[in-house]
């Protein structure tokens, strides 16, 4: 068997193979006796048909056909192997000749893994923005849980206030109270947080101030951007009724409430707890940070040629991961792209293609310079992980996703991700700035 490679723009590799006639002819030969075994031919038991006959009943092309298909992938993974290909795609016949008594003419292509050249990613000293804890939020963290055990109290004396929850009716017009009934645009003892509404803008602000059993009409203008584009910045009324108005009372912050939401005994207890809660989150919010901002300047020191069919790809596969997650929320690619420019969009999802691919293509290039291997004692610490992550047995992750051939390639990458972070880590400084105080406008009288 003889192989020429060719180099190709984009880093497709031409693989022209010659497959000697004799080996040709036997692949053609064991074609037929495959094939003689699953057709019938009138007078001759299944595989005891003669070669000229079985030509006649399926036609020599497709007997030429099931001889490459048989013969093919050992050469292509010969030649592959041989010549040390690092290939990111399968490869794909492009034509071949194949004359019975003749050498067997193949031409096929591939894609291989685009060359990186690294630049230093040992010895640096990379500069990290550290996070840091807002002077409230301790006080913020007891805000929150005094609310969680907060209580409503009916409110029968006095008008709605902006903080309160009102129980109304509402029922919604086009224009104006004689106008065309909004479809979808009513309700019953609907719960209103007049503080937290997602309701069009100046609705809840419009309750605020009535009292309960009012009955009234509150004027408002859709947004430009609705997802009903009928009513996008269309006006409207919407008539209102209070059924109830309720107010949220919290609860007072003392060493009795602690003991009864808590484990601990005393005020200073939960917020000493608060204090090291915190801190620790900002210690894994500096450790991500870090190993992003290394990772980041290794990355954009490299250089590296991706070729458009490779973009192509990565992208196709975003955007099918993200038409997914809209799918899910009951959105399509047609809603969303009325609302935002197609073009900015496959613009951005471009653009995070390169930045994946990069990534990934510079993680490889690391692991083979520093000889990094994936051991199995890895792929169970990741699996472990994952158990522990989603609250389940390292067994019931196997099962879960070990059916899916596609689990077992991105857990490896995961891994491999894993360690060369770590490397970088090791072998780089990393100096925690504070962050740049902001800018406070200065308005002009």
């Amino acid at each position: 068997m003889k192989i020429t490679l060719e180099n190709e723009k984009d880093n497709v590799v031409r693989l022209d193979i010659t497959i000697p006639a004799k080996d040709a002819a036997e692949a053609y030969n064991n074609a037929v006796k495959r094939i003689s075994q699953y057709i019938n031919v009138d007078g001759f038991r299944r595989g005891k048909a003669p070669r000229a006959v079985v030509e006649r009943h399926v036609g020599i092309d497709r007997i030429k056909q099931e001889a490459l298909d048989a013969v093919l992938p050992a050469v292509l993974t010969k030649a592959i192997d041989e010549n040390k290909l690092d290939i990111i795609t399968q490869p794909y016949v492009t034509s071949f000749k194949f004359d019975v008594g003749a050498d067997m003419q193949v031409v096929a292509k591939v894609e291989t893994r685009p060359e990186v050249t690294m630049g230093d990613y040992k010895g640096l000293t990379v500069k990290v923005q550290e996070n840091e804890i807002p002077a409230d939020a301790v006080q913020h963290s007891i805000d929150n849980l005094l609310n969680q055990h907060s209580t409503l109290e009916l409110v029968v004396d006095r008008a709605a206030k902006d903080t309160d929850i009102t129980v109304i009716d509402f029922e919604g017009f086009v224009g104006s109270a004689a106008g065309e009934k909004i479809k979808g645009g009513e309700g019953k003892n609907y719960p209103l947080d007049l503080a937290h509404s997602n309701f069009i803008p100046g609705f809840a602000e419009q309750i605020v101030g009535k009292k309960l059993n009012d009955e009234f009409e509150i004027k408002v203008t859709f947004p430009a951007d609705y997802h009903d584009e009928k009513l996008q910045g269309k006006d409207a009324v919407f008539k209102i009724k209070i059924n109830e108005i309720k107010e949220r009372v919290i609860p007072e912050l003392n060493d009795e409430f602690v003991q009864k939401v808590s484990a601990f005994k005393t005020v200073d207890e939960l917020k000493a707890d608060v204090e090291s809660f915190l801190k620790s989150q900002k210690e894994t919010r500096d450790k991500h940070s870090a190993e992003n901002e290394v990772f980041k300047t290794v990355v954009d020191s490299a250089k590296v040629d991706i070729p458009q069919s490779m973009i192509d790809r990565e992208a196709a596969s975003l955007r099918a991961d993200y038409e997914q997650r809209l799918a899910a929320q009951g959105l399509t690619w047609d809603i969303i792209t009325k609302s935002q420019n197609e073009s900015e969009l496959l613009k951005t999802i471009s653009e995070d293609a390169v930045l994946r691919i990069k990534n990934s293509l510079v993680i490889d290039k690391i692991a083979k310079e520093e000889n990094i291997k994936i051991e199995r004692g890895d792929i169970e610490t990741k699996i472990n992980e994952i158990a522990s992550a989603y609250r389940m047995t390292p067994t019931d992750v196997l099962k879960q996703f070990g059916k899916n051939p596609e689990f077992v390639a991105s857990l490896s990458q995961q891994v491999l991700n894993d360690k060369v972070r770590d490397l970088l880590m090791a072998n780089n400084k990393v100096e925690f700035v504070k962050p740049k105080a902001k800018k406070e406008k200065v308005e002009s009288k």
